[in-house]
This record gives C-alpha cells, sequence and structure tokens, in this order.
C-alpha cells in the first residue's frame, strides 16, 4: 500500500495542533473532542482524585475515569505508547510519513498538553520527537524502548492500565463511523490504545485469558488502515463488548 494523503496531519500540521493543545488542553480545563487533547482530559482527571466527576464520558476521557493516582502515570505513559506502537505498524505499510504523523499525534494528544504529568517517568522527551520527525523504523524503535523503560520504572497496577486501554480504544473507535463516513485516524488512535493494552498485559504477565481477549481486541481491527466503507468495520458495539470483557477480566 502507498501513504494516504488523507490520514490527517503532517509535520507542520501536528506542531499546530501541539500549539492549540497547549492553549487548551490545560488540567482542569474543558476542551471539545479528542483534538482538545486525550492527555488534558486525563490531567484533569488526576486533579479530581484520578477520574470521576468533571472527566467526561466522550473518546479517551472515559479511560481515565476513576483510575488511582498510583496508576494514573502508567496509564498517560501506556497510552502515549500506543500511538508509537501503532506507527510502527504504520511505517511498514503506509511508509516513514504516515508513522511520524502518529506519533506526532500522540504528543499532541497525550504528551503535549501535560508534560508536567509525566515528569516522575525520566522519559527522554527528545527521544519521542525525534521519531515524530522521521517516523523511521529505528527511530520508532528507540522511543518505543524509552517508552517501555518508563512505563515499566512507573509500576503500577498492569490490570488497571489494560482495562482503562481498553475502555480509551472503544471510547476512540465509536467516533470511528459518523454518519457512513470513515475517520482514519480515530481508527488508528484506537487501533494504538489497543496495542498498548495487549503490550501491557503481555509485559505484566497476565493471566492466559486476559492475554487472549487482548489480543482478540486488536484483531478486530483488519489492518492499520482504515477502509474506506464503514460497512467494512467491526462494529463499535462489539469493540465496546471485548472491552468489558476486558475490563471485568482485570477486575477493574
Amino acid at each position: 500500500m502507498t501513504f494516504r494523503p488523507k490520514l490527517w496531519i503532517t509535520l507542520g500540521a501536528t506542531l499546530a495542533l501541539t500549539a492549540a493543545c497547549s492553549e487548551q488542553g490545560h488540567p482542569g480545563g474543558e476542551t471539545g473532542g479528542e483534538s482538545g487533547g486525550e492527555g488534558g482530559a486525563a490531567a484533569q482527571g488526576e486533579n479530581e482524585g484520578g477520574g470521576g466527576a468533571g472527566v467526561g464520558e466522550a473518546g479517551a476521557a472515559a479511560g481515565y475515569a476513576g483510575v488511582p493516582a498510583d496508576s494514573l502515570l502508567a496509564l498517560r505513559i501506556a497510552h502515549l505508547k500506543g500511538f508509537f506502537l501503532v506507527a510502527q505498524r504504520a511505517q511498514a505499510v503506509e511508509g516513514d510519513a504516515s508513522a511520524a504523523a502518529l506519533a506526532g499525534q500522540g504528543l499532541a494528544e497525550v504528551y503535549d498538553p501535560s508534560p508536567a504529568a509525566f515528569g516522575d517517568a525520566n522519559l527522554d522527551a527528545a527521544v519521542l520527537r525525534r521519531a515524530a520527525e522521521t517516523g523511521s523504523e529505528a527511530d520508532l524503535a528507540a522511543a518505543v524502548a524509552a517508552l517501555e523503560a518508563a512505563q515499566t520504572a512507573a509500576g503500577g497496577n498492569a490490570g488497571v492500565v489494560v482495562g482503562a486501554l481498553s475502555d480509551i480504544s472503544a471510547g476512540l473507535y465509536r467516533e470511528v463511523a459518523v454518519d457512513g463516513a470513515v475517520d482514519p485516524v480515530e481508527y488508528q488512535h484506537a487501533l494504538g490504545a489497543a496495542m498498548a493494552a495487549q503490550a501491557t498485559a503481555q509485559a505484566a504477565g497476565l493471566p492466559a485469558q486476559t492475554l487472549s481477549d487482548t489480543q482478540a481486541l486488536v484483531a478486530m481491527w483488519r489492518g492499520v488502515t482504515a477502509p474506506d466503507e464503514a460497512s467494512a468495520l467491526t462494529p463499535a458495539g462489539q469493540v465496546q463488548a471485548q472491552a468489558s470483557r476486558i475490563r471485568l477480566a482485570v477486575g477493574s
């Protein structure tokens, strides 16, 4: 396959979105939609005790609701890592430009609205930004390695993180098909969160059933590139049901 220009964003657009998020995504602020900053919604949840009132129900924000403070940092890192994981998969199919865009979107959505929230992670942002600039296989691998090390160091409850990532994935997936049109960006963001859930379950050695359930969630995306027709998508209800199954299995 070749790179599909409808993937929404170039590096310049990424930087513009980052600036917009910096203005709108302050912790405690109210922003509309995913472009207002998934991380901004998460920061608000942390200020309110790990979620709860005010976080909102749409998209990624719902996944942060009720997450204990001792698992929030690990969730933030894993959520960000999902963008780089899906970027790795896209790089092999769509090329460096698509992969760089996805990595840049992760920074704009999760990291840049609230970089201070990552302060305890000892995360080298320069490594992440390099991957967002080049989209190269080597730079993406370095970024994922840095994020994995930071997630391990952050600790937290892996089951809670997996459950929250599954909810984030399902929440974003609900926005993929609207009025019969497919949003290829939300499709990939939702896939990234599902991949992060699977990677977290594997790294933590969670029970085989949870590993199988997260693998089944990822398999609901029939490729890294969104189909042109909504009829080719896995129905959102099936994705939500699988996410709920995972949430129940991890007991979070």
